[in-house]
C-alpha cells in the first residue's frame, strides 16, 4: 500500500516521506511539516487511533485514514480523533487524488504555521510531540491534568482562554468540581514554572474572564 501511494503521489509532483510504524511517522510529521498526512490503522507499535490523537495536540494538518473494508468502527474512532476523511481499500488514484484535493481545500489557511512542535514563550518551553515541558534548560515534570491544561495554554499564548473552555477542553463538559479544579490546577503549574508564584509573570489571570500565558513584552515580535 505504501509503494502504491507514494507512486502514485510521486507521478503528480509531491514529494513523500514514508514511515514503517507509527513512531516514525509522528517524528516525520514534527520534522518535515507536510501538507497532508496517510495513515494507515494497522500499525505495528501504535494503534492509528492514538497516532491521529497525538498529532492533534499540536497539528491541524489534514489527516486521511487508509482502513480495510470492515473496520467501520474503527474509522468512526479515527473520525472523532480528528481524522479529516478516510478511504477504504481498494480504491484507486482517482479517488485518493480527490481526495487529497478535497482535504487541502477545507485546510485551515494558517495550517502550515499551526504546524509546530515546540511552543516557547520565555523561559517556557514545550515540546508538543514528545510531551516535555522545560523552565530555561530545566525539565519539569507535570502530571497529566497538569500538562493538559498547560499545552492548551501555551498553544493559544497570548489569548484569553475563558474558564469555561478551559475547563471542557481539559475536564469535559459538566466536571462536577468545576472553577476549584482549574484554580488548584494553575495553582500547581505555577509552583512549577514561575519565578514568584505569587506574582506570576507568564501564566496570569484575567480578572472575570479566564487565564492566559502572557508573552513577555522583550519577547514579542
Amino acid at each position: 500500500m505504501r509503494k502504491f501511494l507514494s507512486a502514485t503521489l510521486l507521478a503528480r509532483g509531491y514529494g513523500v516521506a514514508e514511515a514503517a510504524s507509527g513512531r516514525e511517522g509522528l517524528l516525520h510529521a514534527a520534522i518535515r511539516a507536510p501538507d497532508f498526512i496517510l495513515l494507515g490503522l494497522g500499525l505495528p507499535d501504535l494503534d492509528g487511533v492514538e497516532v491521529i490523537k497525538q498529532l492533534r495536540e499540536w497539528t491541524a494538518t489534514p489527516i486521511i485514514v487508509v482502513s480495510a473494508r470492515g473496520q467501520e468502527r474503527k474509522k468512526v474512532e479515527a473520525l472523532d480523533a480528528g481524522a479529516d476523511d478516510y478511504l477504504t481499500r481498494p480504491f484507486g488514484s482517482t479517488e485518493l487524488m480527490t481526495r487529497l484535493r478535497v482535504a487541502l481545500k477545507h485546510a485551515t489557511p494558517n495550517t502550515r504555521e499551526a504546524t509546530n512542535a515546540v511552543v516557547i514563550v520565555g523561559e517556557l518551553r514545550i515540546d508538543l510531540m514528545r510531551r516535555l515541558v522545560f523552565v530555561g534548560d530545566r525539565e519539569v515534570h507535570l502530571t497529566p491534568i497538569e500538562y493538559k491544561l498547560f499545552a492548551l495554554l501555551m498553544k493559544h499564548s497570548d489569548k484569553v482562554l475563558t474558564q469555561r473552555q478551559l475547563l471542557d477542553d481539559v475536564w469535559g463538559p459538566g466536571h462536577e468540581e468545576g472553577k476549584q479544579s482549574l484554580r488548584d490546577c494553575l495553582m500547581q503549574l505555577r509552583k512549577k514554572l514561575e519565578p514568584d508564584p505569587a506574582r506570576p509573570r507568564y501564566i496570569v489571570t484575567e480578572a472575570g474572564v479566564g487565564y492566559r500565558i502572557k508573552v513577555p513584552r522583550d519577547a514579542r515580535a
